[in-house]
């Protein structure tokens, strides 16, 4: 059942929120930049007028809704900047089970606003929305994001040899996997990431 009631998962540098019009430029800006989308599904420059469609679809949709991707706006909790995004899907034919994604914008990356936001999400997910189980899939050549999964304790399960067909080429994914009974929040506070 999606969660109608979300507003905000607040940590100690960052909060995930959710998406508003104001974010439109922040969001396209990252997009857009060859370095943050190297490794995502899609291409550099993002447009306008799709960035601003994503907006607003995010803004009428509830997180935890089997089936569906849902951004979360991650935002430096000292000035309410978006600097990048969360996502989360509960499977569609068993929503205990959820995959998670993260992006920050290249001006923010190695300060540990990914695995704190990564961290806020994964907790949300385990302790208020009771997953059972939560998956995340990489790019075998994204070392920065393997090393933030990693740091939440999610364990690699496996490396699919080109699996993935992605801007005109075969890629390698990374599968990680994390149950509830093997999260431990640890600490909320900073830590780099690569």
């Amino acid at each position: 059942m999606p969660d109608e009631a979300f507003t905000e998962l607040v940590g100690l540098r960052v909060a995930l929120r959710r998406f508003q019009l104001v974010d439109v430029a922040e969001f396209v800006a990252y997009r857009s930049d060859q370095q943050v989308a190297r490794f995502q599904s899609w291409d550099a420059p993002y447009p306008w007028e799709a960035g601003e469609s994503f907006v607003r679809q995010m803004m009428d949709r509830h997180p935890d809704t089997p089936g569906d991707w849902f951004q979360f706006a991650v935002a430096l909790r000292s000035t309410g900047r978006l600097i990048g995004d969360c996502a989360a899907k509960p499977e569609a034919d068993d929503p205990r089970q959820c995959e998670i994604g993260f992006t920050i914008a290249t001006e923010h990356q190695g300060r540990g606003y990914a695995t704190e936001a990564a961290r806020l999400l994964v907790g949300y997910l385990f302790t208020g929305r009771d997953k059972h189980r939560i998956t995340a899939y990489c790019d075998a050549r994204h070392a920065a994001s393997a090393a933030v999964l990693e740091r939440l304790g999610m364990r690699r399960e496996g490396h699919l040899r080109e699996s993935t067909w992605a801007k005109g080429e075969w890629t390698d994914d990374l599968v990680y996997g994390l149950l509830r009974d093997e999260w431990h929040p640890g600490s909320a506070g900073p830590a780099r990431d690569g």
